[in-house]
């Protein structure tokens, strides 16, 4: 099995601010703009409310409610109106899709969603970044696949439940690939069965990724099973030696700016398995 850890949401580059984490810790993700979406903010539902006001407040009005949205991945099924057999799934194209595909990854492989974090609050009836509060990395879901898709290869009426789905709305592509989740997912030596995706609804210690004395978000802190060895490949896009400290039960790591998808054999780490089950253990399944 392959550890992807997959950066999505808003950042600096892409909706120009991070997503916020609301008041009651919830972990809401704001989707990135799409002008070629036919979703649009205002239609995007996280715990009731509206995506729409959310992303305006905090983005400064440059995004607005009507504009499109990247819902990408898309994983609770509360969030959009889709058709009947919907299942969760991730779109990825260009220089990252071809990264996972030179990765190897296959049904069966883990994604874990990753994104940059600020706290935000309530003022004046408009949301606002807690004064003082600084971004952080963390994650905030999961994807485990079922299968992978070529979208330029389906045939007109197939997966007509995803026809929704931003991926299928762009210009051909040969690489436009998606990843539809499994039903399940059970991990490496691991007994225990869990959704095959689904979200960590509330902010824990255990979710971010960012070293809490660090300024920096891309400053990781991660449990040692994480540093590479002589007998294990590192995290892609982090080869060089020293972007890894290690400092028991802790390693640290100075996480790459760019790239999306950072990708892990787990047939390499397996005393991972036990702190990705007790992730799993805390998070909210599709459709629970």
């Amino acid at each position: 099995m392959r550890l992807i850890l997959s950066r999505k949401g808003f950042d600096s580059s892409a909706g120009g601010c991070p997503s916020p984490v609301l008041p009651d810790d919830a972990l809401c993700v704001l989707p990135i703009p799409d002008s070629q979406s036919r979703i649009r903010y205002d239609n995007v539902l996280f715990e009731q409310r509206r995506l729409g006001k959310i992303a305006r407040d905090l983005s400064g009005g440059r995004i607005r409610g009507g504009h499109g949205a990247h819902l990408d991945p898309d994983l609770m099924a509360g969030a959009y109106p889709r058709q009947e057999g919907w299942r969760p799934v991730l779109g990825q194209t260009g220089s990252a899709q071809g990264h996972l595909r030179n990765q190897g990854v296959e049904p069966g492989d883990l994604f874990l969603f990753f994104g940059v974090f600020r706290r935000a609050e309530m003022h004046n009836r408009r949301w606002r970044f807690v004064p003082g509060s600084r971004p952080f990395h963390a994650i905030w879901g999961w994807l485990h696949v079922g299968q992978i898709h070529t979208i330029d290869e389906l045939a007109p009426c197939a997966l007509p439940w995803a026809r929704y789905h931003p991926h299928f709305h762009g210009q051909p592509d040969a690489g436009n690939t998606l990843y539809e989740s499994s039903i399940a997912c059970q991990l490496p030596t691991g007994a225990e069965v869990f959704s095959g995706s689904g979200v960590f609804p509330k902010l824990r210690d255990e979710l971010v990724l960012t070293d809490p004395h660090s300024r920096l978000p891309t400053r990781w802190r991660l449990p040692a099973a994480f540093y590479p060895g002589d007998d294990r490949p590192p995290l892609s896009y982090h080869t060089k030696t020293d972007r890894w400290q290690l400092k028991s039960p802790w390693c640290y790591l100075n996480c790459a700016a760019r790239g999306q998808e950072f990708v892990l054999n787990l047939d390499a780490y397996p005393d991972l398995t036990g702190w990705l089950a007790g992730l799993l253990r805390t998070g909210r399944g599709t459709g629970s």
